[in-house]
């Protein structure tokens, strides 16, 4: 049972492009309960997850970061083999946009607020980083965290001398283990806040302390957080004024997130 008189944490667990279900997610929470962002005593992330937590915890606009995301996925799309493709450089566009839209002030907002998971390369040990001496030493921390190896390249980015790789490899959903933490993940299964699939799933794959069901929905979520397809925006009719579906098309399993 979630207490609101004791401290409570929020952690995201890594998903890739799949992060967009963050915006809806996160978009609903600020309208309809934002006390449960401003309140949370942490908001950790792993990967993708991280920077959605930065969002929240540095004041970035949330509706910017939908349309960066939007805006990469559209670019990889250009290309054959999509984010596969050796000239589309992901981590490049990922930095141009925090370094663009983060707050100048972001690292102080962040410390204290904000945990970021990483993967110490030396020894695959699980690193929690919340401190940031300036702007740049939380994007860089940021980088790391994102950096699936090969996916994102072969040489992985340091932070203070050191080698780290994507934290959903060693501990993708930080905090997960406190009583009064609000897990949230784009994969169904057994976070606090997930999709909610119709049919039974007996099968469960734990990664790293986030829970996700065997399932072919899960499957295609998988697929997208790496090859994202080509994302369309459209305002439904029957819908408030300001909400809108983003439609994955290109598969059979499209994904809609609410805004």
């Amino acid at each position: 049972m979630f207490d609101l008189n004791a401290e409570w944490q929020i952690s995201l667990a890594g998903c890739g492009f799949t992060s967009i279900y963050y915006v809806g997610v996160f978009s609903c929470f600020l309208e309809q309960a934002p006390y449960i962002i401003k309140g949370a005593s942490k908001i950790s992330g792993a990967s993708s997850g991280s920077l959605i937590a930065a969002v929240l915890t540095t004041g970035m606009n949330l509706e910017k970061f939908c349309e960066n995301l939007l805006s990469m996925a559209r670019e990889a799309r250009k290309w054959k083999l999509s984010t596969l493709h050796p000239c589309f450089n992901l981590l490049k566009c990922v930095r141009v946009s925090l370094e663009r839209d983060l707050p100048s002030d972001a690292h102080l907002r962040a410390t204290g607020k904000l945990c970021v998971s990483l993967t110490r390369v030396s020894d695959g040990r699980n690193v929690l980083v919340s401190e940031f001496n300036s702007k740049e030493e939380l994007i860089q921390v940021l980088i790391c965290s994102c950096f699936y190896p090969v996916y994102c390249g072969l040489i992985p980015p340091l932070f203070n001398g050191v080698h780290y790789v994507d934290g959903a490899l060693s501990n993708n959903m930080p905090h997960w283990d406190l009583k009064n933490t609000i897990t949230v993940c784009p994969f169904s299964g057994e976070s606090d806040v997930c999709p909610r699939e119709s049919t039974l799933n007996f099968h469960k794959y734990h990664q790293n302390n986030a829970s996700i069901m065997f399932n072919t929905r899960n499957l295609h979520r998988v697929v997208m957080s790496f090859l994202p397809p080509e994302p369309q925006v459209r305002k439904p009719q029957g819908l408030v004024h300001h909400t809108v579906v983003i439609t994955w098309f290109s598969s059979p399993y499209s994904g809609h997130y609410m805004v």
